[in-house]
């Protein structure tokens, strides 16, 4: 995990490069002409094309929008589906993601409409890397099994894609904790990794949704608790057989959450 101040920095990829690490480029062509300058206090669209080196939006999303623009935002607010719940990653604007929305606005400070434009973008921006990770969290915390994501349940390119949706579930975790650190111990396992740590044949960590908590300075109760505000369909801690040692969160089809030393 990294620890560094958060600048205003400026996922699959077009398929799936782009939710993988890709950077955006501009096609050959002639200049364009310059826009008129923004109003005093506005933000033009240029000012968001400077601003970000992962993925940058423009204009407004709201319910009712569609499309990859979309889908990158879903991602981002992840980790603000509601108590129990889980969004779609879908590139459907629909009323869950207004709501996730409106939940990441008010959790910053902004206006709740659920209504993304250049205030939310510009605090997205401002939250993560140019590999398109949270500023806390980074590839190589979600993948101590191997270089390439691959041999899991999944392509490597997927099992990549879901460990970013986690670790954007991870970083508004920590937010809602006080933005205290989060330790990951682990996260994607190759099919040998998981039996070489004797790991469930069925564990989302062969997916890449996936993370083992250490207790860090919260305990492994606390984030076990948390963790259910945050879009993890599975959460295991302590009281749990194999699980008084970390807490284990996964996102994923259904829900299963054992945690009964922590009231879980």
């Amino acid at each position: 995990m990294r620890s560094r101040p958060i600048g205003f920095l400026v996922s699959a990829v077009a398929g799936a490069a782009l939710a993988f690490g890709g950077t955006t480029t501009a096609s050959a062509g002639p200049a364009p002409t310059p826009a008129p300058a923004p109003a005093p206090g506005s933000a033009s669209a240029t000012d968001v094309r400077a601003a970000d080196g992962c993925y940058t939006w423009s204009g407004t999303l709201r319910e009712g929008s569609s499309g990859e623009a979309v889908r990158q935002l879903q991602i981002r607010v992840a980790g603000y589906p509601g108590t129990g719940n889980q969004i779609a990653i879908d590139g459907q604007f629909g009323p869950a993601t207004k709501a996730a929305v409106a939940r990441f606005q008010a959790a910053y400070g902004l206006g709740s409409d659920g209504i993304a434009g250049p205030q939310t973008f510009n605090k997205i921006y401002a939250l993560q890397d140019n590999d398109c990770t949270p500023v806390n969290f980074t590839y190589a915390e979600l993948n101590r099994c191997n270089s390439d994501w691959s041999g899991g349940k999944v392509s490597a390119a997927t099992a990549r894609a879901n460990a970013l949706v986690t670790m954007w579930k991870l970083q508004a975790m920590r937010h809602a904790m006080g933005d205290r650190p989060i330790t990951v111990n682990g996260g994607f396992r190759s099919v040998s990794c998981n039996s070489s740590v004797g790991g469930a044949a069925n564990s989302r960590h062969m997916y890449g949704h996936a993370a083992d908590l250490g207790a860090g300075s919260q305990g492994f109760c606390a984030l076990a608790k948390a963790a259910r505000n945050h879009g993890f369909t599975e959460i295991l801690g302590p009281g749990y057989p194999g699980h008084n040692d970390h807490t284990h969160v996964a996102g994923g089809s259904g829900r299963f959450w054992s945690a009964p030393s922590c009231g879980i």
